[in-house]
């Protein structure tokens, strides 16, 4: 499947890691430095995208971008593509082979899908449910965004970015004009921070997690739509509200389990439980509804508030996931108990 930028010039966002890890730095500056040369291609040095305000240096240059843009980042590819949205920069999911097999790639094709970031089971849903993309539209210019942790080579990620911007290409529709690169590196002060980050293209606007959230993190717009309204009072470390949303909508791009941290996922995996507690660890037989509010319990005590438990709410939640059909992880656990170990 080709999938390139459909204007002209393009934008190539590269937004650095937290640390200060040598590696990762020269990882960065190896694709800023070969893509910089690329005639008609401006080259946008960030901080962390996750950790920039709305209101920062960077995103304000970033929303100036009206053409398709190609982000690299150190975060998954989906939770980059929402971190960006909550901050005014939209578009379509563009098309990344990188990291993928060619089966992949054929499958989509195959099936018509465009969008590499989303789960089989949104199109295998028994019953069609409106996401807030499907009342909302996106703008229709691409955002290709690039996990950084797919590689240690440059080369890797500058061959995927020149394929994208049809580098190299036969087709003069799609190759760049002789205009000059341009390298541009914005430095700002950024802290560390922790909150959830929305796929629209999977929320279905329930507002199940505004009733669960106690901290005031979530809100409404004036369209009604979901919001995370107060990001920062959100309790580091906490992603109880990512086991209950019912779409599997809420994303912690740090979180250390992939399914939370907007990975891609084999089939449905929707509870999100980390695999380590298969294999030993504290509570490895406690659902997703308990340990969201396991969670939720520890963060109100941790501000002197009282305890709520498993409400009426999460008793619903909980039978509704008890009654559905086992996804694959599920089927591992049972195949995993036939043996004897």
């Amino acid at each position: 499947m080709i999938s390139t930028v459909h204007n002209a010039t393009c934008t190539v966002v590269i937004s650095r890691g937290q640390s200060r890890n040598p590696q990762k730095r020269g990882l960065e500056q190896g694709i800023a430095d070969e893509i910089g040369k690329l005639d008609g291609v401006k080259v946008l040095t960030i901080p962390h995208l996750y950790d920039l305000p709305k209101t920062s240096d960077s995103y304000q240059q970033l929303s100036q971008i009206e053409g398709d843009m190609v982000v690299v980042s150190w975060i998954f590819s989906r939770a980059a593509h929402w971190v960006l949205d909550r901050n005014g920069i939209q578009g379509q999911v563009g098309i990344i082979n990188l990291g993928e097999s060619e089966d992949d790639d054929e499958s989509r094709a195959e099936d018509g899908s465009d969008d590499p970031n989303l789960d089989a089971e949104l199109d295998s849903t028994e019953a069609a449910v409106d996401r807030v993309t499907d009342i909302y539209p996106r703008p229709e210019r691409n955002i290709y965004c690039i996990d950084l942790k797919h590689a240690n080579d440059p080369q890797a990620f500058i061959s995927e970015i020149k394929r994208i911007l049809g580098v190299g290409t036969d087709d003069p529709n799609r190759s760049l004009p002789i205009v000059g690169g341009q390298l541009v590196q914005v430095e700002e002060q950024t802290s560390r921070r922790w909150y959830p980050v929305i796929d629209f293209s999977r929320c279905t606007n329930c507002m199940e997690c505004v009733d669960f959230c106690l901290f005031g993190v979530y809100g409404v717009d004036g369209t009604e739509s979901i919001l995370v309204e107060q990001p920062d009072n959100c309790r580091k470390g906490c992603p109880a509200c990512s086991r209950v949303c019912p779409a599997n909508a809420i994303i912690f791009p740090q979180h250390k389990a992939p399914a939370i941290a907007g990975g891609q996922t084999d089939g449905d995996e929707g509870f999100k439980i980390d695999l380590s507690q298969l294999f030993g660890a504290p509570n490895k037989n406690e659902d997703p509804i308990e340990t969201a509010a396991r969670e939720r319990d520890e963060q109100l005590l941790l501000v002197g508030r009282d305890t709520i438990g498993i409400d009426d709410q999460l008793k619903k939640r909980q039978a509704d996931l008890a009654a559905s059909p086992k996804d694959g992880l599920d089927r591992l656990i049972d195949s995993l108990d036939e043996f004897d170990l």
